[in-house]
């Protein structure tokens, strides 16, 4: 049972959302992005994500996409998932678990609604562009 794993508080390991190019056209490309600022590797890695919100009035929700990853190597960052800007003014959530000298770590991330724009970006690590990230 999940209440019973005792999880560790999750640090040095962020998620950021980065435009392709510099700049935030309406048709430009986003990518998800996990990035790992530990000095170790990570391993068995799933990232569930899924946005949810009031979008022109309705609540919504979209499907859930899980991503998988063997092995996130220290110092290190993988591209999770494309994102379409529309769901911007959603919250979208990446639930975050892996495994760590032999611990389960978990942790969710949220860009709560109209987070992921151009006025709170910031340099992301490791990546060398620029985007909003979440440590």
């Amino acid at each position: 049972m999940k209440k019973d794993i005792e999880f560790e508080k999750v640090e040095d390991l962020a998620v950021a959302i980065i435009p392709e190019k510099e700049g935030t056209l309406p048709d430009e490309e986003w990518f998800v992005y996990l990035v790992n600022l530990k000095n170790e590797p990570i391993e068995g890695v799933i990232i569930a994500s899924t946005g949810y919100g009031d979008l022109e009035g309705k609540q919504v929700k979209t499907s859930t996409l899980r991503q998988f990853f063997e092995r996130v190597s220290p110092q290190q960052f993988v591209k999770v998932e494309l994102i379409e800007q529309k769901l911007f003014a959603l919250n979208n959530e990446f639930w975050v678990s892996f495994w760590q000298n032999g611990k389960m770590f978990d942790r969710k991330y949220v860009f709560v609604t109209d987070s992921i724009s151009e006025t709170n970006f910031t340099q992301i690590p490791l990546v060398n562009k620029r985007g909003v990230m979440i440590l």
